[in-house]
């Protein structure tokens, strides 16, 4: 099993942004999904299969202002997860992506400037469940994915984001 689970988070306009700025996070987030691949493959063959599950956003599915190089880069995990499979599949090889919605995490808070505790006891109004997710909430989903009772499952995006991306929440 590979969880490819490395990445960053950068904001700024993309006017303003150098291009150093926007390779460090398709580097870090893109390449580096491509090279955890890579390694795991020859010794996922030579065992008959394996599980790999990346680790992307739902910035990977969607658009996310002020975080071009942010967005460009889950979408390409989406997409790599999608090629691989069909590359890797009659090798028994599975492989799934995990797009979680906006996450309690210290990559988060800093891009707030505000320590997790703040930023977790904040009001989120875009989520119908009313609340950022736990990186916690994501782990079932990595483990289903990792097992094999998800020998069937391969090339799927599984969306872990409160029903951010079900549409707009209207007033409560």
């Amino acid at each position: 099993v590979l969880v490819n689970n490395a990445g960053i988070y950068r904001t700024g306009a993309t006017t303003e942004q150098s291009v150093e700025e926007y390779l460090q996070v398709v580097r870090i987030n893109q390449l580096g999904t491509f090279l955890g691949m890579r390694s795991c493959i020859p010794g996922m063959r030579a065992a008959g299969g394996g599980s790999i599950v990346n680790i992307a956003s739902t910035a990977g599915i969607e658009g996310v202002p002020l975080a071009l190089a942010y967005t460009a880069s889950k979408h390409a995990v989406v997409g790599m997860t999608k090629a691989a499979a069909l590359e890797f599949g009659p090798a028994k090889i599975r492989v799934n992506v995990v797009c979680p919605g906006a996450m309690l995490t210290p990559l988060l808070a800093e891009s707030f400037n505000v320590p997790v505790q703040v930023l977790g006891s904040a009001p989120f109004p875009n989520s119908p469940l009313g609340r950022m997710g736990d990186p916690g909430e994501i782990a079932p989903t990595v483990v289903f994915l990792a097992s094999d009772e998800s020998s069937y499952t391969t090339g799927s995006e599984f969306v872990v984001d409160g029903g951010i991306t079900a549409g707009v929440v209207m007033s409560r």
